[in-house]
């Protein structure tokens, strides 16, 4: 017999399934669970931060699945389950300095390098206690306690790369991710960034999770732009079009040289809009880059550069990208920014439209942004500071 709550994946003789919340299993003040693995470092007691160690109250052989957000899109998994499997992960945490050395660091550290699940037996201080927060950049943890005692009983599977670029003190946290970027994706890097064993060993230090999500995307979107500049310019008007857990993105490529903006629109109903009209955040970049951070649009502007620039390298191509997302109120629970950068994978993964014209795209764009969210975006033309400089700007063959 299948499991109403996992739809099939699980039997219902399952001890522990991971997609039904039991608060009486983690209701617990210890427990043996198995971290995915994953180790959340927090930003609110900077230059202090709270460590976490996530696990399942009990041991499954599939915990992995709990922090695997590929996995999830390309498994179609819902809003609703994926809030679920992370209701099931207990946050043992405890405060530390973030150049600090202890045995509760040395054992996160352990866990967040391992690419397989990492069996441990946890004492907490008290039962754990439910916040349902959530935010924009990471994934949601709904439950945490203080940790009083743990212990790893199982090797954690480090990789061999991995372990090479921990050992490599001369190696800057930039490279070392450069070189483990083949063999791992951005979310595994993120965390060997965000607990602190990689890089100059002078510089080694516990980063934020927020801030090592953006950090990554960073590193590996620049990365690419230093190969992308070298390439000609794309020679048609091209739009892909594409749509995740209701965050729709419209990217735009000119014939131009590299530049980027951003605007993110929130519908009324949308999680983050307060006002109950149509709201806009918008970053922009040049062919030179950005000295300073996105403010306005944060870890979502990174995110979806990232995708394009893959897209571009791929073409062996550069352009100007104007992109636009809608948020709406499809989608219900904010999972992180991690969404914002698989709908734009999945964005760039579709099949493009060309256009002869620059304005036949913009107004093809403006018909399908009026139809489906009742929005004229000629305003938001009007201000893009990417589309006035495409328009004003002298090109070299207009002196020919």
């Amino acid at each position: 017999m299948n499991c109403i709550q996992c739809k099939g994946k699980y039997l219902c003789s399952r001890p522990f399934c991971p997609f039904q919340v039991n608060y009486k299993i983690i209701q617990k003040e210890s427990f043996d669970g198995n971290s995915p693995p994953q180790v959340f470092i927090g930003s609110k007691l900077y230059p202090r931060a709270n460590v976490g160690i996530l696990s399942p109250p009990e041991k499954t052989e599939d915990s992995w699945i709990y922090n695997s957000p590929n996995y999830w899109t390309q498994n179609k998994y819902t809003i609703n389950e994926i809030v679920n499997l992370r209701k099931n992960l207990i946050n043992s945490r405890f405060e530390t300095s973030i150049k600090e050395s202890s045995k509760f660091l040395d054992i996160s550290k352990e866990i967040a390098m391992s690419y397989k699940p990492v069996d441990i037996e946890v004492e907490l201080q008290k039962k754990p206690f439910v916040n349902q927060k959530f935010d924009t950049v990471n994934m949601p943890i709904s439950i945490a306690s203080p940790l009083k005692k743990i212990k790893i009983t199982s090797n954690p599977k480090i990789h061999q790369k991995v372990d090479k670029a921990v050992n490599d003190t001369d190696l800057k946290a930039s490279e070392a991710i450069l070189y483990l970027k083949d063999s791992f994706d951005e979310h595994f890097l993120t965390q060997l960034i965000s607990i602190g064993v990689l890089g100059l060993k002078h510089n080694r230090k516990l980063v934020p999770t927020r801030w090592s999500i953006t950090a990554i995307d960073d590193i590996l979107g620049k990365n690419l732009l230093k190969k992308i500049k070298d390439c000609s310019v794309i020679d048609e008007y091209r739009l892909y079009l594409g749509n995740y857990f209701g965050n729709y993105y419209f990217v735009m490529m000119f014939p131009e040289i590299f530049s980027y903006e951003l605007f993110e629109g929130y519908l009324p109903g949308a999680i983050w809009n307060f006002s109950g009209k149509t709201e806009f955040a918008t970053d922009y970049e040049d062919y030179y880059g950005r000295k300073e951070y996105a403010s306005s649009t944060s870890g979502g502007y990174y995110a979806a550069r990232l995708p394009i620039l893959n897209c571009l390298e791929h073409i062996k191509k550069q352009a100007s990208l104007f992109v636009i997302r809608f948020e709406t109120p499809e989608y219900t629970s904010s999972l992180g920014v991690w969404v914002c950068r698989n709908a734009c994978k999945i964005t760039m993964s579709n099949n493009y439209l060309v256009f002869e014209t620059k304005e036949k795209m913009l107004n093809y764009v403006r018909t399908i942004i009026l139809q489906k969210f009742k929005y004229d975006i000629q305003d938001i033309y009007k201000k893009s500071i990417l589309l006035n400089k495409i328009k004003t700007q002298k090109k070299l063959r207009e002196f020919l």
